[in-house]
């Protein structure tokens, strides 16, 4: 009788133990989620903000030694344990409420590529001329292949009803409540991430780009990517930046103060004109995100992101594929490189049929 007793309190001690872990491990996720959880005033201050966040502005303060320390032993433990479990816990609560959504345009079909295409709202140009040439499904030859505009909100309700109106007719717009802003493109790029961790897990590749960018989706699945190959896991490229110094000119616009980030060189990153990488990194990089404090430079941070994972950028097979300046057009140039910077919406639609009615001999002297 003493050993059934003793038995059954070793049993019901043990289920103890694990119950509290649990709810321990689910309120800690809820609780270390962005502040918008916590505090909506406060986050919202932020968001409204022009200026680099200062030190103790970031959803998590790099000086809470302490928090971060947890943060890490809850989340990097179980990436590498139970990276469902942590998926599921993270994903019941939205970091932002969804104004509008797709959440199942990667139901049918398990995407080969998806394009996460960072715009502002008031770009209804920029948007259409994207849909018409490097992002419309034709060029993906049949692979499964989803372009998405993700954008924030501004105070413009006739705008916002003309976005409404867009999205109800092409179906590729995700907007988020949160304040569209350039300090705000880590933010606006982690909202892609999530959304990929959470309804299009299956995804084979990502590119994040931008709307002023010419992208030859064409070259970069059949060359880059090979949809006939076996897909790549822990894979990120783009315009690599290795030993970038932070710039301390105030006046600049990628100024950052010594007190956000104090180090002399940042980690390797890739220009955030346009990376690739493979789905399964989505995911990665977002909980990872949860113990690094923000930094409003969106590359830099995810190269911050990858580092921590122990995730070297690759190379690009060729240097010249991404580039994060305007390259002088010619159908020749156009027809070997991925990204190439700083075009207006008339612009893309011309180069980009170009570029098509000389595929097949685009290096002739009249290109």
């Amino acid at each position: 009788m003493e050993w059934k007793r003793r038995h059954r309190y070793s049993r019901l001690s043990l289920f103890l133990i694990v119950l509290v872990f649990v709810v321990g491990l689910v309120f800690q996720v809820h609780w270390l989620f962005p502040q918008k959880i916590r505090n909506p005033n406060k986050l919202r201050d932020l968001e409204k903000s022009t200026a680099p966040l200062t030190s103790n502005e970031n959803a998590i303060s790099a000086s809470d030694e302490s928090l971060q320390q947890g943060l890490e032993n809850i989340f990097l433990s179980n990436i590498s344990s139970s990276e469902e479990m942590t998926a599921a816990l993270i994903l019941r609560v939205e970091p932002y409420i969804y104004i509008l959504n797709e959440p199942n345009a990667c139901l049918q079909r398990a995407p080969f590529l998806v394009l996460l295409i960072e715009v502002e709202p008031k770009k209804t140009d920029a948007r259409d001329a994207i849909r018409k040439t490097w992002a419309n499904e034709s060029v993906a030859g049949g692979l499964g292949f989803i372009r998405l505009f993700f954008i924030g909100v501004n105070q413009d309700s006739k705008l916002q009803h003309t976005i409404e109106k867009e999205s109800h007719r092409y179906h590729d717009i995700i907007q988020q409540d949160y304040r569209d802003t350039y300090n705000n493109l880590t933010l606006k790029t982690l909202m892609g991430m999530y959304w990929i961790t959470k309804y299009c897990p299956e995804a084979k590749y990502v590119m994040k780009t931008d709307s002023d960018m010419f992208v030859n989706t064409q070259y970069l699945i059949e060359e880059l990517l090979k949809p006939r190959g076996q897909p790549k896991q822990r894979y990120f490229t783009g315009h690599l930046m290795p030993g970038m110094s932070p710039h301390r000119n105030k006046e600049s616009k990628w100024y950052m103060p010594r007190e956000v980030y104090p180090g002399r060189r940042y980690p390797t990153f890739c220009s955030g004109t346009g990376y690739v990488f493979s789905g399964d990194l989505a995911q990665k990089i977002y909980v990872t995100s949860l113990t690094i404090p923000r930094l409003h430079l969106e590359d830099v941070y995810v190269g911050k992101c990858l580092a921590k994972l122990k995730i070297e950028p690759t190379p690009p097979p060729n240097e010249h594929l991404f580039n994060h300046w305007r390259v002088p057009y010619s159908s020749c140039r156009y027809s070997n490189l991925i990204t190439s910077h700083g075009f207006h919406p008339n612009e893309i639609i011309q180069y980009w049929q170009h570029l098509q009615s000389n595929k097949h001999n685009p290096c002739q002297q009249t290109g």
